[in-house]
């Protein structure tokens, strides 16, 4: 007499899989509970002379014993994987109304004010262009600056002195040393969560019109800081 096999009670489980993708958790619950019926009723009916293999028996309560536990792995998970997404927006949720760092080249010009922090390694030369949102040049000027983080902050008046309105400016930034070769310049703004998306994973938080996930936020300060040396 030969043991029923766990592959021939998951035949059924198996298409599906192959259809859906995944093997559903309720079929393989209800297959180890058909293949321990019928592996019961075959040791209630089995030849005395011709009793069932131990070693092929053992082998098989084992291969389900490792389903079983595979399953609840994956409910373990599951659980880890919900638990992750709650703390993700837990904490995006507290970013909103803060002031926050980014990399980024967008800010506004709110109150006669737009500001910039830029960062270099070593001192440099830098050529600043500001662009509006259709990407019209409204500002260019060279400047000295030094290494580490400083504020650069525009008025909203061109270079033909004219007042911009308010609204979203781009800057770009390029740079050379002494020598004039050219060294590499990082811009980051600082700005106001304004929301955050709870419906993406990750979270998105809203930041000057832009979405950004909680991994690019690079500092957190208070209203009216301003970066210097």
């Amino acid at each position: 007499m030969s043991l029923i096999t766990p592959s021939a009670i998951n035949t059924t489980a198996s298409g599906a899989a192959a259809t859906s993708g995944a093997v559903d958790n309720t079929m393989i619950a209800s297959n180890f509970t058909t293949f321990l019926q019928l592996l019961t009723t075959q040791l209630k009916n089995q030849n005395p002379l011709d009793p069932l293999d131990t070693n092929q028996f053992t082998q098989q309560l084992v291969q389900f014993a490792q389903v079983e536990q595979q399953m609840k792995s994956n409910d373990q998970l599951s659980t880890l994987v919900a638990l992750d997404k709650t703390a993700q927006s837990t904490a995006a949720l507290a970013y909103v109304g803060a002031t926050v760092v980014v990399d980024g080249s967008t800010a506004p010009l709110a109150n006669g004010s737009a500001s910039w922090t830029l960062n270099t390694s070593k001192p440099a030369t830098a050529t600043v262009t500001i662009t509006d949102s259709t990407g019209q040049t409204v500002y260019s000027g060279t400047f000295s600056i030094n290494p580490g983080n400083q504020a650069f902050v525009w008025d909203g008046r061109g270079n033909d002195g004219r007042q911009w309105p308010e609204g979203s400016y781009k800057l770009t930034v390029t740079g050379v040393d002494a020598n004039k070769q050219p060294v590499a310049i990082s811009t980051e703004v600082q700005a106001v969560v304004d929301s955050v998306d709870l419906t993406q994973n990750p979270p998105l938080l809203s930041i000057n019109g832009q979405n950004y996930t909680m991994d690019k936020i690079k500092r957190i300060e208070r209203p009216g800081y301003k970066t210097t040396n």
